[in-house]
């Protein structure tokens, strides 16, 4: 079995299910060391019994992203037990469901900015100088079609999504002549819990979660003379035609 990470060190957000479980799986396949990171630690460990035939390394947090002080301890834990971490996967996101403007919460407000945005842009933060220093690292951050094609309903989702593309395009700008690469992902309809169950869509028309974390691994193995700054990823079969 070809081992194209088995250079590498991942740290993975939300990595418990969805999107993170798949991803990790398929990085582990590849050779590359886990971080696994998010809120439920059961869900967690189903993933990192699931990589383990794999035989990579595997260390497993149960963390609020969203806090300061548990982000700075797993890095440190980290750099202690598996050494530097050279992908970062920003995947872990929230969204209540669908409301106009004046039906949302400040609270959810401040939720959805503290994870969708700003704990991203932390986590960048802290990892990027030890990537800089080695001249080499990837950064993903995993936001949503909602970024460029927003719905009625999700104003400051998609306006914590856009802003992450944002700092995407402007964080690659600072770091492209070090060899760090930086990507924004913005999948469509994902079949996950993400998405309640719907009437109105055919859900066997989703993206699957194996399917974005094919695309991950494509653009990790990628040429380095290039960069796919920002990748939007639509399922091919429209999931609103019944």
């Amino acid at each position: 079995m070809a081992q194209e990470l088995a250079s590498h060190v991942a740290l993975i957000t939300g990595a418990g299910r969805g999107i993170g479980r798949a991803t990790a799986l398929r990085l582990a396949r590849a050779g590359s060391d886990l971080v696994l990171v998010a809120r439920t630690r059961a869900e967690l460990d189903e993933t990192a019994a699931l990589a383990a035939p794999m035989g990579v390394r595997t260390r497993v947090f149960a963390a609020d992203i969203t806090d300061d002080a548990q982000i700075a301890s797993l890095l440190q834990q980290t750099l202690v037990e598996l050494g530097s971490i050279s992908i970062l996967i920003n995947n872990a996101g929230v969204a209540p469901p669908r409301a106009v403007l004046g039906k949302t919460t400040l609270a959810e407000w401040d939720r959805m900015l503290a994870t969708d945005l700003r704990a991203p842009m932390l986590l960048t933060r802290l990892l990027l100088p030890d990537m800089l220093a080695h001249n080499r690292g990837t950064i993903i951050n995993i936001g949503s079609l909602a970024a460029r094609q927003p719905r009625a309903g999700e104003a400051v989702y998609a306006a914590c999504k856009a802003g992450l593309v944002a700092f995407t395009h402007a964080l690659f700008v600072e770091v492209r002549n070090s060899g760090v690469r930086v990507v924004a992902l913005l999948p469509g309809l994902v079949d996950t819990g993400f998405i309640p169950p719907n009437r109105r869509v055919d859900r066997s028309k989703f993206i699957r979660p194996e399917d974005v974390a094919e695309t991950i691994f494509h653009i990790l193995t990628a040429a380095r003379s290039a960069c796919p700054t920002e990748m939007l990823l639509e399922p091919q079969f429209d999931p609103e035609t019944l």
